[in-house]
């Protein structure tokens, strides 16, 4: 007789023998590094934006400074030009209600920043000979339109971020 003998024993690894779950693969930092980066330039980016924006607020703000210049004829806007609107009601001071044939005066400082204001025609003030309305792309624009305008002596415009809020004013000095 032969002697007992123990079961039959795989060589290779047994699914029962060890711990049954298998090792998990090691999790690196980099994508954590790239969500946080991602993260980093999107709030730079937003803030770069919001400084930017802030920046371009104060530019519209700074109207050109009514200047002088000489002018021949007066124009009607061309094609593709917007025509003309009528501004609201002038029942500010504000120069984004003033008409042609009304006055504006600059309590702006001397040399710097005009702020013009509707007011009564005067020696010192401005008469609005021709308003534009629409988008305008500042001085060399403000320029052009009114070297269209006879008698013209200065021009102000206003540049917003809205062009329909856009506006020219070629003015004559009394």
């Amino acid at each position: 007789m032969h002697p007992p003998t123990a079961p039959y024993r795989s060589a290779g690894p047994s699914a029962y023998l060890g711990d049954p779950t298998p090792p998990r693969p090691k999790r690196g930092r980099g994508p954590l590094i790239a969500v946080l980066a991602v993260l980093a330039v999107l709030v730079l980016g937003g803030a770069a934006t919001l400084w930017y924006l802030a920046g371009r607020n104060d530019e519209a703000a700074s109207d050109a400074a009514p200047t002088a210049s000489a002018a021949p004829s007066a124009a009607l806007p061309g094609p593709g030009e917007p025509v003309p609107t009528t501004p609201a009601p002038a029942s500010s001071a504000d120069p984004r209600f003033v008409k042609a044939g009304q006055c504006v005066r600059n309590e702006g400082p001397a040399g710097g920043k005009p702020k013009l204001l509707i007011s009564d025609c005067a020696p010192k003030t401005y008469e609005v000979l021709r308003r534009f309305d629409g988008q305008t792309s500042g001085e060399k624009d403000a320029e052009a339109k009114c070297a269209k305008v006879t008698g013209y002596t200065n021009w102000y415009f206003f540049d917003s971020e809205l062009d329909t809020l856009d506006f020219v004013l070629c003015l004559k000095q009394r």
